[in-house]
């Protein structure tokens, strides 16, 4: 199955979606007992529509595996001492590697092209990151020696960056959104040409801002036409990508689809707003259809929106009743 989902498209994703779902109902004993529990017939289940999605609260509370294997790696979100983390099993390292260069170079060319400077503070000081993970692995693939971590080096950062604009290097700047912020009122600069984007990644650190708001402070501080942004999660092998207004577009592997916030198995049209549910296919060895608590809007074209997140005041039914049973 692994070789099918590295060439999907979107004339074969439905297909393979629909494999990987029979695949995980009859291999994944959480995702087995969540199905029956909803009283779905897997062989009932003819398109990907009608497949359940699994709250994402469960990486918080189970080890979430298809089929028997050892983890050679586990993935934790970030929290509080006091909050209870997502914690993603990881079959395979080289797997999930060629997953998020694959959905990256789809969307901007060759990894060795681009001087990779990773501004991660948070992330950086804490083990289990797929975010670090991923952006350790983008920097091998530079062919640039000026690319690195920066943690409190910001200064030198800036430096080597206005060297590879000179040098006419393509730069990517990847940062969490308080230290981008940060550096915005520390370092203002003429970057244009450059690639920064955004994480996410401000919740406990700054006061809140909309999207809109810290994009354009960053744009007026390095002169810069948009801000891109990356969208994932510990949960997620895939990632997403925006370059700009808004609008993520995601890998071959991922797709994305809204569901009503008050009846989790009713899904809504194109452009309404709703939770987010995300197919993974990367996810083949723990579950690949994940209920996120993200709100947004999905498109026909692939493209979603993130608007917020669920309150979750207005969850009700079935699938907190199942999660007592699980």
């Amino acid at each position: 199955m692994i070789e099918k989902i590295k060439i999907v498209n979107p004339g074969t994703f439905e297909a393979v979606a629909l494999e990987v779902f029979h695949y995980q109902a009859a291999h994944n004993p959480l995702y087995r007992r969540f199905v029956e529990l909803l009283g779905i017939p897997p062989e009932s289940v003819t398109t990907p529509a009608e497949v359940p999605f699994l709250p994402i609260r469960f990486f918080k509370t189970h080890d979430i595996q298809t089929g028997e294997w050892t983890a050679v790696h586990e993935f934790t979100s970030s929290g509080t001492t006091a909050a209870t983390t997502s914690r993603h099993l990881l079959r395979d390292a080289d797997w999930y590697r060629w997953v998020a260069r694959q959905g990256f170079e789809d969307r901007y060319g060759p990894l060795n092209r681009f001087a990779i400077f990773a501004l991660l503070p948070a992330y950086l000081e804490r083990a289990g990151s797929s975010l670090v993970f991923m952006a350790d692995d983008f920097i091998r693939q530079s062919a640039h020696q000026q690319s690195g971590f920066f943690l409190h080096n910001t200064a030198e950062m800036m430096e080597r960056i206005q060297q590879c604009r000179q040098a006419q290097i393509p730069v990517l700047l990847l940062g969490v959104s308080f230290a981008l912020w940060e550096l915005a009122e520390n370092h203002p600069a003429d970057l244009s040409g450059a690639i920064i984007m955004e994480t996410g990644g401000m919740k406990g650190r700054r006061r809140e801002l909309t999207r809109e708001e810290l994009h354009h402070i960053l744009i007026n501080a390095f002169q810069v036409d948009a801000i891109h942004a990356e969208y994932g999660m510990t949960e997620l092998l895939s990632q997403a990508y925006s370059q700009g207004k808004g609008l993520f577009y995601p890998s071959s592997t991922m797709r994305v689809s809204t569901r009503d916030i008050t009846d989790p198995l009713s899904s809504l049209g194109w452009g309404k707003t709703g939770a987010i549910n995300i197919i993974d296919l990367a996810n083949l060895d723990t579950i690949s259809f994940i209920a996120t608590d993200d709100l947004g809007k999905a498109y026909p074209d692939g493209a979603f929106e993130i608007l917020g997140r669920l309150d979750y005041s207005d969850l009700r039914g079935c699938n907190l009743l199942i999660e007592k049973n699980l």
